[in-house]
């Protein structure tokens, strides 16, 4: 084992389940303490007792201030410092544009891009006192590409790559590196209605398969070390050759 985050704290949300599962494993794995956060309880805890000392669940809605507030305290009070913030969580919606509904827009982008501008906000302030640190913001192959269908969740996740490149901007004085990871599809719940026939097809990647969470984990261990240190406004892509082109002829 090689420790790559010994004496680092992350923050990961969307931690219970999935890839946020995933990398809470892989960050403890490598020496971290972690702090899983989610709104999905019973899996959250089940996780950390899993993990041990070295993990603590809090539940934190990401659209709510307030609750954001609270788990960094939470996180101060159990830990003693924030090194990294993972933004992991975040739904998955699709639909065609005209009937796509306004209830349908906000909620995405209330999740997938306002949740991480709240949670950037309040974790600045523990990340610079515990600097240098990492900010890494889950974005998605729909965040470089278009897909059919997906206006929402595209919309959203294009929103966190330019999110990403403007905090690092503003935060590279406070010693605050913040990059955006881009997977594709990968197999967990919340990408069951894809493997399903949604229109947005990942048989259409080079290697021809869904991700497994855990071939993620290792890029988001990668930006929360200090390997990374060099690193930042950055995507880094995990997609099976989703977005180099397309096989047909």
């Amino acid at each position: 084992m090689s420790r790559r985050l010994h004496g680092k704290v992350a923050l990961i949300t969307g931690g219970s389940m999935g890839m946020g599962a995933s990398h809470a494993r892989a960050c403890v794995a490598e020496g971290a303490q972690v702090v899983i956060a989610d709104i999905a309880d019973e899996p959250g805890q089940a996780l950390a007792r899993e993990l041990g000392d070295a993990a603590h669940y809090v539940h934190l809605d990401i659209t709510q201030p307030a609750q954001w507030q609270q788990a960094v305290a939470a996180t101060l009070g159990r830990f003693g410092k924030l090194n990294v913030l993972v933004n992991n969580a975040g739904i998955l919606t699709y639909g065609p544009v005209l009937d796509y509904t306004l209830e349908q827009w906000n909620r995405t982008l209330a999740v997938n891009l306002t949740g991480q501008f709240l949670g950037i906000q309040a974790c600045v302030p523990a990340l610079a006192e515990a600097a240098p640190a990492s900010i890494i913001n889950v974005s998605s192959t729909a965040g470089l590409s278009a897909y059919p269908f997906m206006a929402g969740y595209g919309a959203s996740k294009w929103g966190v790559r330019g999110l990403t490149k403007s905090v690092a901007l503003e935060l590279a004085e406070r010693r605050i590196r913040v990059n955006s990871v881009h997977p594709g599809a990968v197999a967990t719940a919340q990408s069951a209605a894809l493997r399903q026939g949604q229109p947005s097809d990942p048989d259409a990647s080079s290697l021809k398969r869904f991700a497994e969470p855990e071939e993620i984990s290792p890029l988001i261990v990668y930006l929360a070390s200090d390997e990374s240190r060099f690193s930042t406004g950055a995507e880094f892509v995990a997609d099976g050759g989703i977005t180099a082109g397309s096989l047909g002829g």
